[in-house]
């Protein structure tokens, strides 16, 4: 038996027998630390037909397989009561693939879900059978409110501390659900799914009665005080990629991207006079999808007039991550989907694993009155210090920069990710910034701008400072009050302060606006004992490693 009280599968069963539905073993029988095997979900929409397969860090798992076919299953279906006929054979195709595809991939774990148009079509029933059979898996239909606590835990997935109100979008239903204290409260499903929209009669007067009709009476029923709004769905993303179109926003990422109601209903007006071709031949929207977005924006107007927010967020968290969330117990929840994200980039990327740890602690003395959220930014900076040593020297940097910016990270606003590249960055770099990367600088103030410039320079110093670690040959202080900078040496370790490190402590002492100051230790073994005894437990998410056999390259 596990830990969760969940019987092991055997040793020597090499394939395990794909979990169906939500009531097997739990994925994660070590509570502690695990990372994810890989683990598939077929999502059977209204609109799309979707499979992803996830894979690495525990709490923050990369995307190793992520396949959509817009089979538009539920088309038609507010005429016919049936589901669409050329949808229904492309989406069992799909699924016929899927299936393949996920004996190929020896899957841990599959779950197939569908929901609304399969729940609500007369043939409905008939389609599931039709896939079980030809497949041999189990489809779960789930009804309006379970669709809506699973993608609202797909949002918790990646904002652990969300909280607010999550409205899911798809071809046929539309699902509102309330979150906070990483759990899932009241939540509600609507017919306002664009293909039952396009059969409202009485043109657009009787489209916005309908609509208003149906969010005044869900007024009562989930609250409006909100202050937040997190928008899951393809309909929201494509609206959210246009309104980036229309600012002239400079990171395509969409994921905790972050609007404004003026922003919304500007971006509203502004695509009524546009050509929708032309915007979907600049922007990549797929025909299939944009046609749903004038539709999609009758809803959302009128969704921030009834419930008020003030802070839109766009989340790529769905249906599909509140599935996997479904399977992990409280301590994985409760872990830091970023830090996650760099410790797995770390392990499989650094020349050093593990280094990036000490790294960060060699560094907090100059973070002592650091925020929180600040404090968890340097950190991660840290771990991904090196993850990019295989670039080219001439494109380090740069590479480090992307690593940041378009890498599938979860816990990460866009001010976040600049952030962080504009530090890595540095950390390769001694001043200086390619050309196109300026325009993303748009999104950081001077401050942090002048404060990633400093972390990328300590990293820069800390990280070729010493092969073992920078605490293991000496101690970083910092005197703001006396603007001083002091570097405490080890007797045994002092040439190691050699020209190279001299001139990188140099120069964040510079950033900084210090003098600096280097003395080697008179008490070295009574420090080195109090520092072993202050240093904090080994890290119980951090995976053991071998020091003794890790490589000693240059880390310049």
């Amino acid at each position: 038996m596990t830990g969760d009280g969940q019987a092991e599968a055997p040793a020597t069963q090499p394939n395990p027998t794909p979990i169906r539905g939500f009531h097997g073993p739990a994925l994660f029988p070590d509570s502690l630390a695990r990372a994810l095997e890989r683990v598939g979900v077929i999502d059977v929409g209204s609109n799309s037909v979707r499979m992803v397969v996830f894979d690495g860090a525990a709490r923050s798992p990369a995307y190793f397989f992520n396949e959509k076919i817009l089979c538009g299953l539920g088309r038609g279906m507010s005429e016919t009561g049936r589901l669409n006929p050329e949808g229904r054979a492309r989406a069992l195709s799909a699924i016929r693939r899927f299936a393949l595809l996920s004996r190929e991939m020896h899957l841990t774990s599959l779950t197939m879900v569908a929901t609304a148009a399969v729940r609500e079509a007369e043939d409905g029933a008939d389609f599931k059978a039709e896939v079980e059979e030809a497949t041999g898996l189990e489809m779960q239909i789930i009804d309006g409110t379970e669709e809506a606590r699973l993608s609202a835990q797909g949002v918790l997935l990646g904002w652990p501390g969300a909280s607010g109100l999550v409205c899911d979008i798809g071809g046929s239903s539309m699902e509102l659900a309330e979150i906070g204290d990483n759990t899932v409260g009241r939540r509600v499903s609507t017919p306002l799914g664009p293909f039952r929209l396009q059969e409202v009669p009485g043109g657009k007067k009787g489209l916005h009665a309908h609509i208003n009709t149906i969010l005044t009476e869900l007024r009562d029923q989930i609250g409006t005080n909100h202050k937040t709004l997190y928008l899951v769905g393809g309909s929201w993303r494509a609206l959210a990629r246009l309104d980036m179109e229309r600012r002239g926003y400079p990171l395509t990422v969409l994921h905790e991207y972050a609007m404004t109601p003026k922003s919304i209903r500007k971006t509203i007006d502004w695509l009524e006079g546009q050509d929708l071709k032309k915007l979907r031949d600049r922007t990549g929207i797929s025909p299939e999808r944009i046609l749903l977005v004038p539709l999609a924006t009758v809803v959302l107007r009128q969704l921030l007039h009834i419930f008020r927010p003030r802070e839109i967020h766009v989340s790529s968290y769905g249906i599909r991550e509140g599935v996997l969330f479904e399977q992990m117990p409280d301590a994985l929840r409760a872990r830091d989907p970023l830090i996650e994200a760099c410790r797995h980039t770390e392990a499989a990327n650094a020349r050093l694993p593990g280094f990036g740890r000490r790294l960060f602690q060699f560094l907090m003395p100059l973070y002592r009155n650091a925020s929180p959220e600040k404090l968890r930014l340097i950190k991660a900076a840290c771990l991904l210090h090196d993850v990019n040593w295989r670039a080219h020297p001439d494109y380090r940097s740069e590479s480090c920069f992307d690593t940041a910016t378009r890498a599938n990270l979860g816990g990460l606003d866009h001010k976040g990710r600049v952030f962080l590249g504009l530090a890595l960055m540095n950390r390769y770099k001694n001043g200086g910034t390619d050309s196109r990367l300026t325009p993303l600088l748009k999104l950081l103030d001077e401050t942090d701008i002048l404060q990633a410039i400093m972390l990328g320079r300590a990293m820069r110093f800390g990280a070729m400072f010493s092969i073992s670690g920078p605490d293991a040959a000496g101690e970083l202080r910092y005197f703001p009050k006396k603007k001083l900078l002091e570097m405490v040496l080890k007797p045994e370790m002092r040439d190691l302060f050699g020209e190279v490190a001299q001139q990188r402590f140099a120069a964040l002492a510079k950033t900084l606006g210090v003098a600096t100051n280097v003395r080697v230790s008179r008490n070295a073994t009574k420090r080195d004992a109090a520092s072993d005894a202050a240093k904090p437990e080994a890290d119980p998410y951090e995976a053991p490693r071998n020091e003794a056999d890790a490589p000693a390259p240059d880390q310049n």
